[in-house]
């Protein structure tokens, strides 16, 4: 197993890709910490994981309530060699310019950007050295897609930030890495698959948009995010990897270019 003997945080763990993510790292031998704001979900969670897994609730916009659930997780399962800071909203009807709100505006940053950057602060006393941390950022930060722009920057963000963290975390051995999705079946699209019939017409549009012709799952995500935080990628830092059909790296490819 590749991560035997290895203690994961994961925030945003009780659904979508940090859940996924949450099963695999298990399965693979990890002890691992999740977070999230819902109880009910988090509980949910915690049964299907096992004894190997602790759910604890904070917000990752409280910091008082994400150092503590960094505490507790470390006094339970040991020091933590992986930081999956996963947690992130799109925000509930985007931030189209013209009729963007400031408080949905801040709140897509203070969720996407501020909330990863101290999570990885708080953790790092209780990290320890060659530990994994990687972030969660989105296609979104390079497509242009409209009504994003405080998504779309956010995960800009994240993406600046990993490369700052890598250097300063460097001298210890702490590697620092991005996962960029692309369009991912999770409970994050819910408003645009809300009936059967917007799901087939979201899955037809996303094909069409996308190279490789389909939507991605979870774990397409889960599975990178497990390389990435295992000794595998030992030599792998300050690195941004697109797992998004190839929606960035070859556009020209999609289907609905295609002859």
């Amino acid at each position: 197993m590749r991560l035997q003997g290895k203690t994961a945080l994961i925030t945003g763990g009780n659904s979508g890709i940090g859940f996924a993510t949450a099963k695999l790292f298990v399965a693979e031998g990890a002890k691992v910490v999740i977070t999230g704001r819902n109880k009910e979900t988090l509980a949910t969670a915690a049964r299907e994981l096992g004894p190997n897994a602790l759910a604890l609730v904070a917000d990752v916009t409280d910091i008082a309530a994400t150092e503590a659930a960094i505490r507790q997780g470390a006094e339970k399962f040991g020091k933590y060699d992986i930081v999956f800071a996963n947690a992130g909203i799109a925000g509930a009807g985007g931030t189209p310019l013209g009729a963007a709100k400031l408080e949905v505006f801040e709140k897509v940053i203070s969720i996407n950007l501020t909330g990863v950057f101290f999570t990885v602060q708080s953790a790092l006393p209780y990290l320890n050295d060659n530990a994994s941390i990687i972030l969660n950022g989105s296609v979104i930060s390079v497509l242009g897609i409209p009504g994003y722009s405080a998504y779309g920057a956010a995960k800009a963000g994240v993406r600046a930030m990993a490369r700052i963290m890598a250097s300063e975390l460097s001298p210890r051995g702490i590697r620092v890495n991005v996962v960029a999705p692309g369009a991912i079946r999770t409970p994050i699209w819910g408003a645009a698959i809300a009936t059967p019939e917007a799901e087939k017409a979201f899955e037809k549009r996303i094909g069409l948009m996308t190279p490789l012709g389909r939507l991605g799952e979870p774990d397409h995500i889960s599975k990178t995010v497990l390389f990435l935080a295992s000794d595998d990628a030992a030599h792998i830092q300050g690195q941004e990897i697109f797992v998004d059909g190839g929606a960035v790296a070859s556009p020209s490819g999609a289907p609905i270019y295609r002859g």
